[in-house]
């Protein structure tokens, strides 16, 4: 897959808030790049990562791969209207979006990790 990044104009003020992301990671996050980080899986994932006009959770380029943790707010019928564009945008550009709840990656890791895997090896 091609690599994308960020329109010029844009690119380093959304790497400043990846930064800031990865420093204020949510327990969730940080338990999932636990799994994800050095190639644990045979696949390599990069978190807080500028796709397009986007920050997403993680992504595995190769793979084509998004995953985004969603936590409550996603809930909210606006945060709903607002995930489903950018999903469309990202699928537009090659990718495939994968969501989990907070709750599913902290108290249901190995589930997760399963569905990953199902995905590359599916």
């Amino acid at each position: 897959m091609a690599y994308k990044t960020a329109s010029p104009d844009r690119y380093q003020l959304l790497k400043t808030f990846a930064r800031e992301n990865r420093k204020n990671a949510t327990p969730a996050e940080d338990v999932l790049w636990d799994y994800l980080r050095g190639n644990q899986l045979g696949i390599k994932f990069l978190r807080q990562h500028i796709i397009g006009d986007y920050i997403v959770d993680f992504a595995s380029r190769e793979g084509g791969l998004i995953i985004e943790i969603d936590g409550g707010y996603h809930s909210e019928p606006r945060q709903q209207e607002d995930d489903k564009s950018r999903e469309q945008d990202l699928e537009r550009m090659g990718y495939h979006i994968i969501r989990f709840t907070n709750e599913e990656v902290l108290f249901s890791p190995d589930n997760v990790i399963m569905q990953i895997e199902n995905y590359f090896n599916g």
